[in-house]
């Protein structure tokens, strides 16, 4: 019951912990946006890599600007900067790509875990359940034992029999027949 218990409880805390550490990184992300919203302006019409050097600004390619990356929605609006055009981390990906990246990966990811699972439930079922022939062979095996038996049980009183007509039959206990007395 322990061993069946650990894998839950350790998810438990990995999920835990991993909500920890995204409610840190949206509050840290959030504390720079503040503290440097003046910063992202600033380096508009500059080059991507000085806007990027802030981890809470966005640059939008084709206006050349440097914008506050809006932490309250995931994606960009249209409105602030296309998806085709805007960069965010690294100047060399624009977040169309990075976002179709992103979601081929994780799909891949997810399909492996899923192959994972159902391959060790598949194995599992398999494993559990003996087919026929594994059946077949220990019928067959429990047959032949208890053949062998009968034979073993026949030929000893046959060697009874040819002890006791030559005088030849060994009493259980040679002393027994002195404790009768």
């Amino acid at each position: 019951m322990a061993s069946g218990g650990a894998p839950g409880l350790m998810r438990r805390w990995q999920l835990l912990l991993s909500r920890a550490a995204l409610f840190l990184l949206l509050l840290s992300a959030a504390a720079a946006q503040e503290s440097s919203g003046a910063a992202c302006s600033q380096n508009t019409n500059r080059t991507c890599e000085e806007c990027l050097r802030n981890v809470s600004c966005l640059w939008c390619h084709t206006s050349k600007a440097c914008l506050d990356y809006p932490v309250s929605r995931i994606l960009p609006p249209s409105s602030l900067c296309k998806l085709s055009s805007a960069r965010w981390g690294v100047c060399w990906v624009n977040f169309e790509a990075l976002i179709i990246t992103l979601s081929v990966v994780g799909g891949a990811v997810l399909l492996a875990v899923a192959v994972c699972c159902a391959c060790c439930c598949c194995r599992g079922k398999r494993s559990r359940k003996p087919d026929k022939s594994e059946e077949r062979a220990a019928r067959e095996r429990e047959e032949r034992r208890i053949r062998q038996e009968e034979r073993r049980a026949e030929m000893k009183s046959r060697h009874d029999e040819i002890r006791k007509k030559y005088g030849l039959f060994k009493e259980e206990n040679p002393y027994a027949r002195f404790e009768n007395n």
